[in-house]
């Protein structure tokens, strides 16, 4: 018999339909707000009746992406229904859709076509995050929350929130990371002056009191992922660092250089000369089996 995680991996390929159970229409009873269009078909609801999703995970919304939409939604109207569900006041709440329930406002819409699903605090919550993930990536801030609400309000664990949104654990675990850092880094992650690979690297700073200062540093002179990795661990290793930096790599004769580029390219391996007054070693670096079966045949006409 298939797993719960199996059947939810196998929901999760089939779209966000498979994950909301449809509003059941009561038996022998006249018609709620919950149950017209059963069946998944879309029905016209005024915006003001809607109540944005408390569970939401994105927290900004570009106004100049918004305006777009809702000129486009001013012309040719709501091409995909929101998803809501109903509430006991007689008013409903978004699950997915946010975007362009705004942007139907903003385009001076009186209602919107919305589906009807009757899910659980748990299930539009998740819903949610899978919403934004497979249509439109929130900032790694974004989802660092998002994953530790799922884990605060629903007790998840990282596997079961990596199963639930289709990423793998250790991703889930190096997003909840994030949010060790302060308050001010997070902001700069957020805003985009860091990406998430910045934030990683910093972490390593993480119970140092220049880790701030580092971060406007690296957002300030643009570093790359690369060269901030290479500072942090200079600050964590300074011995190293300055060994490394009293002694400089010797210069590379270019005659030796380009017959290493030539050899690399030939050999289709990593190739390394060393060289002194005419005399050294070519040093071919080779992964596995088959590399070495290929260098074989090549430099003696032997084959493995």
């Amino acid at each position: 018999m298939a797993s719960i995680t199996d059947n939810k991996r196998r929901a999760l390929g089939k779209g966000l339909d498979s994950l909301l159970p449809r509003v059941q229409t009561p038996a022998a009873s006249t018609p709620t707000p919950s149950a017209e269009h059963e069946g998944g078909k879309p029905r016209e609801i005024a915006v003001d009746l809607i109540d944005r999703n408390p569970f939401q995970t994105r927290s900004t919304f570009d106004d100049a992406q918004l305006s777009e939409l809702a000129a486009s939604i001013t012309a040719n109207g709501v091409v995909q229904p929101v998803l809501v569900r109903p509430q006991a006041n007689g008013r409903f709440q978004l699950i997915a859709g946010e975007r362009r329930w705004r942007a139907s406002m903003q385009a001076g819409k009186k209602t919107i076509p919305a589906i009807l699903r009757q899910v659980s605090d748990e299930q539009a919550m998740e819903i949610t995050i899978v919403e934004n993930l497979q249509r439109a990536d929130l900032n790694p801030m974004e989802q660092a929350r998002a994953f530790e609400r799922l884990s605060r309000e629903f007790h998840m664990t990282q596997e079961q929130m990596a199963t639930r949104t289709g990423k793998d654990r250790t991703s889930v675990a190096n997003f909840l990371r994030l949010l060790k850092l302060p308050g001010t880094v997070q902001n700069r992650v957020e805003s985009g002056e860091l990406t998430f690979g910045h934030a990683r690297a910093l972490l390593a700073l993480v119970d140092r009191p220049d880790l701030e200062k580092t971060a406007a540093r690296v957002a300030a002179l643009s570093l790359s992922v690369r060269q901030t990795e290479t500072m942090v661990q200079g600050m964590l290793n300074p011995e190293k660092a300055e060994k490394k930096e009293s002694k400089p790599e010797p210069p590379v004769d270019p005659n030796v250089r380009e017959v290493k580029d030539r050899l690399q390219r030939a050999l289709g391996l990593k190739v390394t000369i060393e060289d002194k007054n005419g005399r050294g070693k070519v040093i071919i670096e080779y992964g596995k089996l088959e590399d070495f079966d290929t260098l074989l045949e090549q430099l003696a006409g032997v084959r493995a």
